[in-house]
Order: C-alpha cells, then sequence, then structure tokens
C-alpha cells in the first residue's frame, strides 16, 4: 500500500478496493463544485523528482467526490461554492465507491489545528438531511458512529431552525392563510373580472 500512496488517481476506478475497504484518507485539490458532487484533482504523498515526472505525463484527471451519508438540499451547492476557494486542499476519506463516483467524508483544514468536516457541516446549516452512508455495511461499528454524528449535526440545525428546517414567521403564516381563504381568492377573481371588464 505505501507504494500505492505515491501514485496518482485520476479516476475512481483506479482507486484499489483495498483502500475503499480500510476507509483510507487521500487529499486533493478541489477544481469544481456541481450538482454531482466535487471534483477533485488527486495530490498524492509527494517524493519531489517522481512527482514531477508524473505531471509530465498524467493530466489532472478529477475524481468525482460526494459527500456520504448527505442528501443536499437546494442551497447547499451555493454554500458550498461561498465556502470553498479553487484549487483548495482538502481532504476526503474513502468510504464507497459506486461507479465513478466515491461516496467520502470530506474534511477541509480551517487554521492549524482545526478542520472542519464538510458532510456534518452541510447538516449544522440546515442544508441537507441526514441519509443512509452508501458503502458501508450497515452492520459495521464505522456506519453507525458515522451516522449518529450526522444525525446530531442535523438536529442542531433543526433546533436552531436554520436552512430547510427554518420555520415560516408568524406573518408569513397569516399571509398565507388569508391568500387560501375562499373568501379572499372569489374576492380576488371579482375584481380582476372588473378590471378585465372596464
Amino acid at each position: 500500500m505505501s507504494v500505492q500512496k505515491t501514485t496518482k488517481f485520476t479516476s475512481a476506478l483506479d482507486i484499489p478496493a483495498a483502500f475503499v475497504e480500510k476507509n483510507v484518507k487521500l487529499r486533493g485539490k478541489l477544481h469544481h463544485i456541481t450538482e454531482k458532487g466535487l471534483e477533485v484533482e488527486h495530490v498524492p504523498i509527494s517524493i519531489p523528482f517522481f512527482t514531477s515526472l508524473q505531471r509530465k505525463w498524467q493530466g489532472p484527471g478529477l475524481l468525482l467526490v460526494r459527500l456520504a451519508g448527505v442528501q443536499l438540499a437546494p442551497g447547499a451547492l451555493g454554500w458550498l461554492q461561498r465556502h470553498l476557494r479553487p484549487s483548495q486542499i482538502v481532504w476526503f476519506q474513502l468510504l464507497g465507491r459506486e461507479d465513478e463516483a466515491l461516496e467520502c467524508l470530506v474534511l477541509v483544514n480551517k487554521g492549524r489545528f482545526l478542520s472542519v468536516c464538510l458532510n456534518e457541516e452541510i447538516l449544522r446549516q440546515g442544508l441537507g438531511r441526514a441519509a443512509r452512508v452508501d458503502g458501508l455495511h450497515h452492520e459495521s461499528r464505522l456506519y453507525w458512529r458515522l451516522h449518529k454524528r450526522l444525525l446530531r449535526a442535523e438536529l442542531k440545525a433543526l433546533k436552531k431552525k436554520k436552512g430547510i428546517w427554518k420555520e415560516e414567521s408568524y406573518l408569513e403564516r397569516i399571509r398565507d392563510r388569508i391568500s387560501s381563504n375562499k373568501f379572499v381568492q372569489m374576492l380576488k377573481q371579482f375584481v380582476s373580472w372588473l378590471r378585465n371588464s372596464v
């Protein structure tokens, strides 16, 4: 495995099954944020001479990295684009692979000693719902540990009424009730009929 850690993976299918089974953590450079996931260029552990040779004969080859255990809400993409910089270094822990996509926990360094798990942060902001962690066996200890972490993050957003959990304000509820009232709807139709007939 040590030799392969210096190998640059340009496709999800190039990554050995053992890496996925052992939930190996890889690092990469972020290129694009799309609706399908993060497009990341794998940056292997570098041996300077070897790395410069590799760059000459290998293209950037982007890996599609998805946030495992998270079902993204509509505002999530915009939030990711605002909080992540192009060419930012991210760490992604392999949890599963589905065709060309990798199911991962994605970590971003925020300062010297602090890293943030994007999977949890999206849920904490109320920009998604906790979902099944694809790729991991449901009986495994890791699956339940991760699922618990994700549910805890979602619960924080729910308690703080953030994102998709934000309740309508009292005025919004009254306005909705008034506009859905049958008498008010008939009155609107009558007014529009009057305007059209004049």
